[in-house]
């Protein structure tokens, strides 16, 4: 008995979803990258340390996908946004989940908006795949801002005519003269408010402030280890080297004296 030839035998599979990894912690990329290239659908094709770089590997290899930090030395995410997405869709994929970065990257053309610590890694894998095709995905703290913007709109904003509003254009020359529009402290957006917190009294070293960040953000032991890839064992150790620098006794008060919310004469100021 004759086999019926299969009409797709000769047919080569999908070539595999395109990605573009631009975060500024390079223990955050190297996990991403290894997670992503587990797929079979999906390879990273460039990973970049601040906007430039991402821009840089955008233009360069055209991915299908940017997933891009907010806050990076240098250009950061919310700055290049509006250049990235005339390239490739862009999902922000960071700790900064206050509500101000998350509608302003949404303004800005992000078509998706991961919280670090809100998410599975198929979650994950999920989003990248589905962003492709227009289909955005927000984890909650992200949602909730997006829902609280709505609230907040009374009227509907003027619409400007065509060609006006949009963001510039941008080219090798002009690229080198964006400056940030997120202020590069670890406290996040300030562009047109008052400046961040100076913590640079705690003395904090570059981890310490990272897990900082992620303790003021309300995360547990467990998902710190889980975000910065590390041991819950390390994340105490850590967390005990913070509260005798910040002289505090509870996660609560580093907190506060971190986002510069404590009463006393501290306040404003650490």
């Amino acid at each position: 008995m004759n086999t019926p030839p299969n009409p797709f035998a000769n047919v080569p599979p999908p070539s595999p979803l395109r990605v573009v990894v631009a975060d500024d912690n390079p223990v955050v990329r190297a996990g991403l990258t290894a997670l992503l290239t587990g797929r079979a659908d999906i390879t990273v094709v460039a990973e970049a340390a601040d906007g430039r770089e991402a821009y840089e590997a955008a233009r360069t290899h055209r991915p299908d996908v940017v997933l891009l930090d907010v806050r990076m030395p240098g250009v950061d995410g919310i700055a290049a946004l509006p250049h990235l997405v005339g390239i490739a869709p862009v999902m922000m994929l960071t700790y900064s989940r206050e509500s101000e970065i998350v509608q302003e990257a949404l303004r800005r053309g992000a078509g998706g908006y991961l919280v670090h610590g809100e998410f599975t890694a198929d979650q994950l894998v999920s989003a990248v795949r589905d962003i492709k095709d227009g289909r955005a995905h927000f984890t909650p703290s992200a949602a909730g801002a997006l829902l609280s913007q709505l609230r907040q709109e009374r009227a509907p904003e003027r619409q400007l005519p065509d060609g006006l509003g949009g963001p510039p254009p941008i080219s090798a020359e002009n690229l080198s003269q964006l400056q940030p529009d997120v202020a590069q402290s670890s406290s996040g957006w300030t562009s047109g408010r008052p400046a961040a917190p100076d913590r640079s009294r705690f003395q904090l070293s570059a981890r310490e402030a990272e897990i900082m960040d992620l303790i003021a953000s309300g995360m547990n032991n467990q998902q710190i280890a889980a975000t910065c890839f590390i041991s819950e064992k390390t994340v105490k150790n850590h967390i005990n080297r913070i509260f005798a620098k910040l002289h505090s006794t509870s996660r609560s008060e580093a907190a506060a004296k971190w986002l510069g919310t404590a009463p006393g004469p501290g306040r404003g100021v650490g």
